[in-house]
Order: C-alpha cells, then sequence, then structure tokens
C-alpha cells in the first residue's frame, strides 16, 4: 500500500518527526549545563535547516550531524551564547532600575527598556541560525544578526510571533496543562518551533544568498541588505551560500562562506 510505502509522503513526514524528536532530546540534555546552549541552538538549527532542504544525513542518523555540528560549532557558539548572556544581564540589572523610578521617569525608562528587549529579540533569533549556516567571525555574526532581522523584517516578526505564540498556548493560555506542555516541550516542542522557524529563516536569508532554491547557481540576491565601502561600485554585499560557486564573488573575510553540511566547520582561507 502507498500508505507504508518508505518514500511516500506519510513516512516522509513520521521519518521527519522522529529526527525532530531525537534533536529536541538532544538539545535539552546538552543545554544542562547551561554555557552549552548556544552550541545546541547551532546544533539544532543545523540538522532542522537539513530537514527542511531534505538533505541525507550521514548514515541515515540524525544523532551524529547533531553531535558534528555540536562540537564543530562549539567554540565559538559558545562565545556568542556569552555575549548574549551579558546582554541578558544588562537588561535584568535595566528592568531593576526602572522599577525602582516612578513618575514620569520611570514611564520613561519602561518604555527604553520594552525597546531594547524588542531589539534584543530581533537578533538573538538570528545568531545561532547563522552560525549554523554561515562561516564568518563572531563580530560579523552579530553585526548581520541585527542587520536581517530588519533587513527581513516581515519574516523576523513571524518568527517572533510563532514563538510568542507557542509559549502562550503552552503555559499562559491554559494554567491546568503547563506539565503536560512542559513535558511536550521536553520531548518535540523545542525541535517543532526550530523547524518551523527554519522555513521563514530560509525566506531571510534570501537577503544574504544567491536563490536558495536553485542549486549551483551563481546570481546576486535581489535586495541584498549589506553594503560594501571598499566596493561601491558593485554596491551590494551578499553571504556566499553553498548553492553557488564556491569561488563566486569572493571578498576575503568580508564574504563569509557557507559551512560544508556533515563535515566539522573548516578554517577560513
Amino acid at each position: 500500500m502507498r500508505f507504508f510505502d518508505p518514500d511516500g509522503p506519510m513516512m516522509t513526514a513520521l521519518s521527519k518527526l522522529a529526527d525532530i524528536v531525537i534533536c529536541n532530546v538532544m538539545f535539552v540534555l546538552f543545554c544542562l549545563p547551561v554555557f552549552t546552549i548556544g552550541a545546541s541552538l547551532t546544533a539544532l538549527f543545523s540538522c532542522m535547516q537539513e530537514l527542511i532542504e531534505d538533505e541525507e544525513k550521514d548514515d541515515g542518523l540524525i544523532f551524529r550531524d547533531f553531535w558534528r555540528a555540536f562540537r564543530a560549532e562549539f567554540r565559538q557558539a559558545t562565545c556568542l551564547w556569552l555575549i548574549c548572556l551579558l546582554m541578558i544581564g544588562f537588561l535584568t540589572a535595566y528592568w531593576f532600575v526602572t522599577q525602582s523610578l516612578g513618575g514620569t521617569y520611570g514611564r520613561v525608562y519602561q518604555v527604553t527598556f520594552y525597546l531594547l528587549a524588542l531589539l534584543f529579540l530581533f537578533g538573538f533569533l538570528y545568531i545561532f541560525p547563522l552560525q549554523a549556516r554561515y562561516v564568518n567571525t563572531v563580530r560579523n555574526t552579530l553585526r548581520n544578526a541585527w542587520l536581517l532581522s530588519v533587513g527581513a523584517l516581515p519574516w523576523t516578526l513571524a518568527s517572533l510571533g510563532l514563538l510568542i505564540a507557542a509559549l502562550y498556548v503552552s503555559f499562559i493560555m491554559n494554567p491546568a496543562a503547563v506539565e503536560v506542555f512542559a513535558y511536550l516541550w521536553a520531548v518535540c516542542g523545542f525541535g517543532i518551533v526550530a523547524y518551523l522557524q527554519s522555513f521563514f529563516f530560509r525566506q531571510a536569508f534570501r537577503k544574504l544568498s544567491p536563490e536558495l532554491l536553485t542549486k549551483k547557481k551563481s546570481a546576486q540576491a535581489e535586495g541584498a541588505i549589506f553594503t560594501d565601502e571598499e566596493h561601491r561600485e558593485e554596491d551590494l554585499m551578499v553571504q556566499e551560500s553553498s548553492f553557488s560557486d564556491p569561488n563566486w564573488n569572493r571578498r576575503d573575510d568580508l564574504f563569509p562562506e557557507e559551512k560544508p553540511k556533515k563535515n566539522p566547520k573548516r578554517g577560513r582561507r
């Protein structure tokens, strides 16, 4: 029967769901030391991007892909995560300051807090998906994350809205079912949200890459959001994608190369 066909849509969907569950459980376990959350997020998004693009897994085992991505990205992703922790610490301290103030000044500082928190969330959404996909420096990854969050604002809002909706349904809408939803998040929640967000990120990456849907195609991305002052005549700065010629439009360290799939990250050439 077609229903039980290994290559049929039902079995393919079940296979992807099983991969999401495996990645989710590994993500939760690898996040337990806390300082490894950055590397775990990067590995999770790396695997979800592979599932989105229907790439074959090494040896058919998704947990090996997760482990390889975790090891390859550990140093830089941890550095990015520590920087994010510093930002979170600053925002937390700023919140307590706003609560200690009253009157007009207190309301003004509260407004600035919400704006800063929203700006942080915008950039945070893209930091680890970019780290999972592109080879770049810590500084450029952070810069590109915030530039992309504004340059691809509709997809940023869609991704943020998806996360907020999932958290609201799980922990606020029905307090009596919090324990059930907490269990579901531990089993598959993080993976499902990351998988769905990866569809939005894939569209947002069009601002950085050549056409993602056409492999082996060399073409500049329409509406690329980064400018290169040293090469103003071209007026566009894009990030290199594995879907284009690896030597296309190389600009030393200004053009990060997309990470090779399945293998540990290679150094900058």
